[in-house]
């Protein structure tokens, strides 16, 4: 059985995480897997739809699920063994294309925090989104690194703390989804947001990645300036491709 079903739809690539007999469940080199295929997704795409197998989105890294005892590791043993998680976080983040995420069922851990970091998350309204590692005595700094820029301060802290399992529409209100969508209409909501998309110059989709990627990060002028700087660049770039074709 292959990690992941990837599709490719006129220009968006369809990615299903492929493990529906365990909740989609993952491995490290199944995150590594996960990070190449956001990396390459450009070359063929203009957006990326991330979508779990079965019932359930990803219910976290099967380590974290029972996967045996850890190896005792010094401090840089285990930031190697981490790696391979932030490197998928950072895959999502350095995307060149928008990266839509469908959410039906569980999201946990891992699950929770990919599903936060795609740029547009719909969920359905029977899911369910938890940060359970506090509760299994892992620090989950991990899966807060993927959520700091996401979710709300005090809601973070609630996740983390209480370990507690929310349904979407909390999840809404804490900013770990974009929308709330009836279960029957998932795939057409996100292929609805697809298509608006691909209508787009690629370039404008490209440029709306870039500004997002940096200017919250960015004092109020320089996002303004930065804004500014992308408006003119690429309408004007957009506008002569136009009075060639």
């Amino acid at each position: 059985m292959s990690d992941f079903l990837v599709e490719q739809q006129s220009g968006v690539l369809k990615v299903t995480i492929n493990h529906p007999e365990r909740g989609n469940g993952m491995t490290d080199d199944m995150a590594s897997e996960l990070a190449r295929i956001i990396d390459g997704a450009a070359k063929s795409s203009s957006a990326l739809v991330l979508r779990g197998a079965g019932e359930d989105f990803c219910v976290g890294r099967l380590r974290a699920l029972g996967g045996g005892a850890l190896p005792v590791l010094d401090a840089l043993g285990r930031r190697d063994v981490s790696e391979a998680i932030f490197n998928c976080y950072g895959a999502f983040r350095r995307a060149q294309i928008p990266i839509i995420g469908v959410v039906r069922g569980r999201a946990l851990g891992f699950g929770c925090a990919i599903a936060a970091l795609c740029d547009i998350t719909l969920a359905g309204e029977r899911a369910q989104f938890q940060v359970p590692e506090y509760a299994q005595n892992v620090i989950p700094t991990m899966v807060m690194s993927a959520l700091v820029d996401r979710v709300h301060r005090k809601a973070m802290n609630y996740l983390v703390y209480s370990t507690t399992t929310i349904w979407a529409e909390r999840a809404l209100i804490y900013g770990l989804v974009s929308d709330v969508v009836p279960e029957a209409e998932l795939d057409a909501a996100a292929d609805r947001i697809c298509q608006t998309i691909l209508k787009a110059p690629r370039m404008a989709t490209e440029a709306v990645k870039d500004y997002m990627r940096a200017a919250p990060d960015m004092a109020i002028a320089g996002a303004v300036d930065f804004a500014r700087n992308l408006h003119a660049t690429v309408n004007s770039s957009i506008e002569a491709r136009a009075r060639r074709s």
